[in-house]
């Protein structure tokens, strides 16, 4: 019994030992401690040391030979679950025996067989690295996932929505065309996912986990970057986009945008809940496993974003540009999801600075258009006063901007120093929103460039014309679209007001002079000598009246409604003088009996000729001889 009992203790106290025994003198001070109770227990624990050692090279001969014979075998141990399994254990008994033992490595002749034991280990972990590569590669092959059609994935994808995450085989379509991004790729079948998993933690434990990594990223990166080819998308440098031409970048861009929706909606989500299942419990493996596997693949998306950005800022651009920067404003909550960790971190903010440099290229593309309309030359000008074709572009390219207003709104908004630099902008009742300051600037700066080619027009009433045209132009597009929310009713009626006031000067211009011609002097004079006068201002208003008919017939008033405003106005003012003129004249003494020898227009006649003009022809005759 007492036997048995001492037994017992030296079994214990050998296991404290060898547990204990981390520094150099630590397991000699504990049998010193032992053997002040009893001198017999650091005897019998000194003379068992070589059994032990013996012990080891024993389990080390075993593991060798069934760990070595996997090894060299040479089709794939994973095509057997027996092997597997028994391969599987013999490695967790090796690693086992290695970090019981490691305490015990200042003995010379354990240091030497656990030299041994880690070649073998490594040997191991060089098997299972092969096997992790090809149970990737042949599950990836079967599922043949890098077939996309048309920009989206194919028929034969394995998905699952976000919320399940129940594991299985069963192929499900992926409908066409991919309009619900709330899926996940099942990239691996479920029990590859398992296997790869028990190779993981067995290279993790065994300290192997960068090379697990690295051979998961090699293959799984390799299937993103077919992916983003299959959807069109080009391995483009940043120099290789800017000197593309802009049809050809458009079509690029376009191709862009679907990639970059798929591929942060579905492909990297898949690829992040990939790693996770694969490393299960080493996220920091796992992490770092995403990072290699989509770092390319970003930097590719990222650098098209980028060359973007920095490209040509021409007017024309714009909406394409607004395509890429609302791509990634829309996705940044993808980015800040999946790119958390300390390994991502960098590729998150880079997204993050190209959205931001997009925004700039936005506003540069808005300077750049404020230099165009300066740069327009004020030399021909437009026949016939009609819409300048400056005004034309600038109006309807507002117009058409103004359809991503939200998105405007925020790059302008960004900008400290968006109004700074408008502060001439005299127009109070605009509201504080940066981008309504921008259009306002804009169109400000397009009525004075009319401004200065309306003085081309050596006819002042013609000045008045073009001015009211291009006015009148920029008030409608403004009334028809969002630029009327955006400016607000103040806007518009201010403007407004400066059409009718150039309809006024035309106006007086015009007719001012063909008015004068009917004026009738009341003074006193003899019947004779009146008579003669209305004969003469008749002769002056029918050559007042047949030029300027002639000469307006070939003007243009665009808008149907302000003709037939500028038509009424004239034969309202018009119509009743020449009426009362003519009345006059025919009740007159002398030239009663033959007036009508001199009226060369009827009433009617006038009024027919007013609805002649703004026709934008060469006019007709008409009227009475």
């Amino acid at each position: 019994m007492a036997e048995n009992g001492e037994e017992k203790l030296i079994a214990v106290a050998r296991h404290i030992a060898k547990t204990l025994g981390h520094t150099d003198t630590m397991t000699d001070d504990i049998l010193q401690i032992f053997s002040s109770f009893d001198n017999r227990l650091r005897e019998k624990l000194t003379d068992d040391q070589p059994t032990s050692c013996a012990s080891l090279e024993r389990t080390l001969k075993s593991l060798h030979r069934q760990i070595s014979r996997y090894v060299s075998i040479e089709h794939p141990i994973w095509s057997d679950s027996a092997d597997s399994a028994t391969f599987l254990d013999s490695i967790d008994e090796l690693i086992a025996t290695i970090r019981e033992w490691n305490p015990m490595a200042t003995d010379k002749s354990v240091s030497a067989s656990l030299d041994k034991a880690e070649d073998l280990l490594q040997q191991a972990m060089f098997r299972l690295e092969d096997e992790f590569k090809t149970l990737m590669q042949r599950a990836a092959e079967s599922l043949d996932l890098t077939r996309y059609q048309n920009g989206e994935p194919a028929a034969n994808l394995n998905y699952s929505s976000d919320s399940e995450e129940a594991e299985d085989d069963s192929e499900i379509p992926v409908a066409h065309p991919v309009t619900d991004y709330d899926i996940l790729i099942d990239a691996l079948p479920a029990g590859t996912v398992s296997d790869l998993h028990e190779i993981a933690r067995r290279m993790v434990a065994a300290g192997y986990g960068k090379e697990c990594s690295h051979a998961y990223s090699a293959c799984r990166r390799e299937f993103l970057e077919e992916s983003l080819s299959r959807l069109g998308l080009q391995k483009l440098s940043i120099d290789e986009v800017q000197k593309m031409q802009w049809t050809e970048l458009e079509d690029e861009i376009e191709k862009w945008v679907k990639a970059v929706n798929v591929a942060l909606r579905i492909l990297f989500p898949s690829e992040r809940r990939l790693c996770d299942r694969v490393f299960f419990g080493f996220n920091s493996v796992s992490d770092l496993s995403f990072m290699e596997v989509s770092r390319g693949s970003t930097i590719q998306l990222l650098n098209f974003a980028d060359a973007v950005a920095i490209s040509s800022r021409a007017p024309e651009r714009l909406f394409k540009v607004l395509d890429v920067y609302e791509a990634l404003r829309d996705l940044m909550p993808e980015f800040e999801l999946l790119f958390m960790d300390q390994y991502c971190v960098l590729l998150r903010n880079e997204a993050l600075t190209i959205w931001r440099r997009l925004g700039e290229a936005i506003r540069g593309i808005f300077m750049e258009l404020e230099n165009l309309i300066r740069r327009d030359p004020a030399k021909t000008p437009v026949p016939g006063g009609g819409l300048h074709p400056i005004t034309r572009y600038v109006m309807n390219y507002l117009r058409a901007a103004c359809r991503s207003r939200i998105s405007l709104e925020q790059v302008f908004e960004e900008s400290a120093s968006a109004v700074d630099y408008r502060g001439e902008v005299d127009d109070r009742a605009l509201s504080s929103s940066p981008l309504a300051v921008q259009m306002a600037w804009t169109m400000e700066l397009l009525e004075s460039n009319l401004e200065a080619k309306s003085k081309i027009y050596k006819d002042s009433a013609l000045m008045a014309v073009f001015m009211m045209n291009n006015e009148r132009y920029i008030v409608q597009k403004v009334k028809d679209s969002e630029l009327g929310l955006l400016l607000g009713d103040d806007w518009i009626r201010k403007h407004a007001s400066k059409v009718k006031q150039y309809h006024v000067n035309y106006q007086r211009s015009s007719w001012s002079k063909v008015l004068g011609a009917l004026k009738i002097d009341n003074n006193a004079m003899s019947p004779t000598g009146a008579s003669r006068s209305l004969k003469e201002k008749l002769k002056l208003f029918n050559s007042y009246f047949e030029e300027i008919c002639k000469t307006q017939s070939t003007w243009i008033i665009f808008d149907e409604q302000l003709k037939e405003d500028l038509r009424n106005s004239v034969a309202g003012i018009l119509s009743p003088a020449y009426r009362n003129f003519v009345g006059r004249l025919q009740s007159s003494h002398d030239a009663g009996r033959h007036a009508e020898r001199h009226i060369m227009f009827s009433v009617e006649d006038v009024e027919a000729r007013i609805t002649e003009l703004f026709q934008g022809n060469n006019g007709s005759g008409g009227g009475r001889k």
